[in-house]
């Protein structure tokens, strides 16, 4: 346990080395007093009554019982008096005291922790210090040496770079004298030694217990030591302590460091296993009473992806041979009834697909034409007979929600257009592949007609040759059981004799279904015959068709001619008249020109108000102008004229 004094100008009459005396703590208004070696009772008794008195200032201080002199802690010639004493030039720290905040009613040094008996090292090295608190470090006595602080205005101590798992300090700067014993009394209270190697050049290397424990130690780096009361140079050292690179502790942080990874893999693996999907059930082996349950699980649409999944194993297995190929068949041919199921699904999902989008067109023309009749109301309102009893911040809110209507409804309008360009698209291919397919499909359909026959006699036969080789098998035992004498022999040969008939009678339909079946592969044959002379006919038909258009183009010259004179530039152009006429026949008293655009928008919204106009003007014996009503309800509206025009054109 450490004792901590401090020395004045003179030096004590009695020797710390040697003071076993623990310190005595007072009431909680009195001071901390260490007790000395007294000579004079009655002068002890006098400075002990002259502590408990207020100073000026009404601050207590911290006294030292010595028959030299009582010194305030705060007195900067302390520091002064130890650098005397081990022969260095004394350092002024003039103007502020070491130490300005001392609370004597908690007993103890503000900055410094109280010393616990729970505290590693009994308090000698405080715990780490926030960055913004200076740190003062105090004198520390030893029962054999003493430890002076370096000066606080010098920068810390240089240190390496801390080895991983670092345990072993390098202390150097020992004095001459020090023995190991003395290293151990300075530094076992930074924690547990486990090791000291000392060497004869004022080195040693100490190993602690712990990694913590070297952050102690290196608190006590740049301290002062003194061996007694001794200024001989060989009693005297500066410690330096610094980290040391140690195998030990490196091989102690490596194991670490393995078994921190061990750990994180099995956690890992653990983490893995629990998060990986189930493995799939293994697949049964064959065997009759397997097969009869997987071909009831094929007949049932819930359960049939699981057989087939059974079924595609077991052939993959080799599993298929002589003796149940036919049962393999059936399972097969169940599996095949699946497909007219499947189609016929998606048949369904089309169909619905199709409604759906149905009445998705239906409900946007809905929103279309309710559109249509907000954007009328505000062109009703922007007349100028309405249009004069609005306030100018009336009009520009009508304006705005004008603009913004019209180009909703024009987005509404693309996207409705836009179906119906696929669906016209759609009917034109199916058109435009109508004729070339009508053609194929009869070619496809005889094809296919005449493969599935093939396909069937290829599968009657193999039938005949499965049977055949039941019959051998079945021979083959009748001709065990007769060598053999059995007591059921009679019964054995009737049911063998049954089995025959009734194979027999099976192959004698076979052989009739398979005559019938080349019969209408013959008959089918013929009739591609006959197709292929169709074909060709026909195409010796489009090749005289194709002359006579050659021979009427010459003829057609002078009616282009016309056309490209007439007021008509394009089709598009006679698309719009065609539509206008028609709107302006349903409309016998005219029509404004925004009335007509506002139709031909429904229709496609890149149309320009000016062109139509432009080509109506164009058109005179077609559409007139007129200006109908009287006063502020005057407008122009066009009419259709096309029955007489035809008289004067």
């Amino acid at each position: 346990m450490f004792l901590v004094q401090y020395t004045g100008l003179n030096q004590l009459p009695f020797d710390p080395a040697n003071n076993n005396e623990p310190l005595q703590f007072g009431s909680a208004s009195g001071p901390l007093v260490t007790e000395g070696l007294l000579e004079n009772g009655g002068e002890s008794s006098k400075k002990r009554k002259r502590t408990n008195a207020p100073s000026a200032d009404n601050s207590r201080t911290l006294n030292v019982d010595s028959t030299a002199m009582t010194l305030p802690m705060s007195d900067p010639t302390a520091w002064a008096t130890a650098m005397n004493n081990l022969g260095m030039a004394p350092l002024g720290i003039a103007g502020q005291p070491i130490l300005p905040d001392f609370d004597p009613a908690l007993g103890m040094m503000t900055g410094i922790p109280p010393i616990t008996p729970m505290m590693p090292g009994l308090g000698i090295v405080p715990p780490p210090i926030p960055p913004d608190m200076p740190v003062v470090k105090e004198i520390i006595h030893c029962k054999s040496c003493t430890l002076f602080p370096p000066n606080p205005n010098l920068p810390p101590p240089a240190t390496r770079e801390r080895p991983p798992g670092c345990k072993t300090v390098f202390v150097g700067g020992l004095p001459e004298n020090g023995t190991e014993q003395i290293i151990v009394e300075v530094f076992e209270q930074c924690g547990e030694i486990i090791a000291i190697r000392k060497s004869k050049k004022n080195f040693c290397h100490i190993r602690f217990a712990e990694e913590y424990m070297v952050d102690k130690a290196l608190y006590l780096s740049g301290y002062r030591i003194r061996l007694g009361s001794s200024t001989d140079k060989k009693d005297t050292g500066r410690l330096h302590v610094d980290f040391a690179q140690a195998r030990d502790d490196l091989y102690e942080w490596e194991c670490k460091q393995r078994m921190l990874a061990r750990e994180e893999r099995h956690r890992r693996r653990m983490e893995e296993e629990r998060l990986r999907p189930p493995s799939p059930p293994p697949v049964v082996h064959y065997s009759d009473h397997e097969c009869s349950v997987v071909a009831e699980k094929l007949k049932d649409d819930s359960k049939f992806s699981e057989a087939v999944q059974t079924l595609l194993t077991w052939i993959e297995r080799g599993e298929v041979n002589r003796r149940s190929a036919n049962n393999f068949y059936s399972m097969i041919q169940s599996a095949n009834s699946h497909v007219r199921r499947l189609v016929n699904e998606k048949a369904t999902h089309e169909k619905d697909m199709e409604e759906a989008k149905e009445k998705f067109k239906q409900a946007l023309s809905g929103i279309l034409i309710q559109f249509e009749q907000i954007v009328a109301v505000y062109h009703s309102a922007s007349k100028q007979k309405a249009w004069d009893h609005f306030t100018k911040a009336q009009r520009k809110n009508i304006s705005v929600w004008c603009k913004q209507a019209e180009e909703i409804r024009n987005i509404h309008n693309d996207e409705l257009m836009g179906i119906r360009r696929e669906e016209e698209m759609e009917m034109s291919d199916d058109e435009i592949e109508e004729t070339t397919e009508t053609k194929e499909t009869e070619e496809s359909a005889l094809v296919s007609q005449a493969e599935a026959l093939k396909e069937e006699n290829d599968s009657l036969r193999w039938q005949l040759d499965a049977y055949r080789n039941e019959v051998e098998l079945l021979k083959q035992e009748q001709g065990k059981a007769l060598r053999e004498d059995d007591p059921n022999k009679e019964q054995q040969l009737k049911l063998l004799q049954q089995a025959l008939q009734g194979m027999q009678q099976h192959l004698l339909k076979v052989q009739e279904e398979y005559k019938r079946k080349e019969a209408e592969l013959e008959k089918i044959k013929d009739d591609k015959l006959q197709v292929e002379k169709m074909l060709e006919n026909l195409k010796e038909k489009e090749n005289c068709a194709s002359r006579m258009c050659a021979s009427s183009q010459d003829s057609d010259y002078p009616l282009e001619k016309t056309l490209n004179s007439s007021p008509i530039k394009s089709e598009r152009e006679a698309l719009l008249v065609g539509i206008i006429s028609t709107f302006l026949h349903v409309h016998p008293f005219g029509a404004s020109i925004e009335y007509i655009c506002s139709y031909l928008h429904r229709l496609d919204n890149k149309i320009c108000t000016s062109d139509v106009e432009c080509l109506m003007s164009r058109l005179q014996h077609t559409f007139k102008q007129e200006m109908t009503g009287v006063g502020a309800s005057l407008e122009k509206r066009w009419k259709f004229c096309g029955f007489e025009g035809l008289k004067l054109t």
